[in-house]
């Protein structure tokens, strides 16, 4: 196994090459993780789940080649432990079952043949292999739960007519949602994520928050990060938001 190097992880800046596009790598990984997300809608898991996946997918690509490994085969696989480490267990025929349609539209599910069993044993052996590859660390720490209590807090600055006319909550879940194609999961702090994709669905709508021109900092600096056990804090200018 070739490890990958350590700027390869997250798809930094050298993943695009000399004209703005993609390198080769990066739209395999942006297919891969799109697959991940399709299949794990028609298998019906939560967001949460498939948020693992796909980062158990960029981080294991972070220490492993793509050359070592079928991607769609660690895809199934990150499908498969995700389900576990997030309390939502698939069953593999499922997984096999859902990937065939996906790469074979029409097609009728497999039977429980030799090719059945082999993909199967593959699977299970390529889930041990992520596990031995990321040491067992595959339980993460998502932007969601930030993204949701950022929300309300900031529904609640805003101007009623303003935040119904604009659909900022369902574009910022959207941004977060596509965020997984890449490595962003892995470079930035899940809160740091949280607070980016509202900026992002802000300016797209041109939404501005109550006294952000009169404020000494911008709204998303007065987002304080939670230390280590402690809850963390929405501070206005005057008053404190648990």
């Amino acid at each position: 196994m070739e490890a990958g190097g350590p700027g390869t992880c997250g798809g930094g800046a050298e993943t695009r090459g000399s004209e703005g596009r993609l390198a080769p790598e990066s739209r395999v990984h942006f297919r891969v993780t799109r697959f991940i997300m399709e299949a794990g809608v028609k298998l019906g898991m939560r967001s949460i789940p498939i948020a693992t996946a796909c980062t158990i997918y960029h981080k294991f690509f972070c220490e492993i080649n793509l050359d070592a490994y079928d991607p769609y085969l660690v895809a199934m696989s990150s499908l498969y432990l995700a389900g576990k480490v997030e309390e939502q267990h698939l069953r593999t025929r499922d997984i096999i079952n859902v990937s065939n349609r996906y790469f074979h539209p029409g097609s009728d599910p497999l039977e429980l043949d030799s090719r059945f069993w082999e993909i199967r044993d593959s699977i299970v052996q390529c889930e041990l292999l992520v596990l031995r590859v990321l040491r067992f660390q595959v339980s993460f720490q998502h932007p969601h739960k930030y993204l949701l209590h950022y929300l309300v807090s900031l529904k609640n600055w805003l101007n009623r007519y303003s935040w119904q006319r604009t659909p900022v909550s369902i574009t910022a879940w959207a941004l977060l949602q596509d965020s997984y194609h890449g490595g962003l999961c892995l470079r930035f702090r899940a809160q740091h994520i949280a607070v980016a994709v509202i900026h992002l669905a802000l300016q797209a709508y041109g939404v501005e928050v109550p006294a952000e021109a009169e404020a000494e900092k911008p709204w998303w600096q007065l987002i304080v990060p939670p230390r280590p056990g402690m809850r963390f804090h929405i501070y206005t200018m005057d008053t404190e938001i648990p």
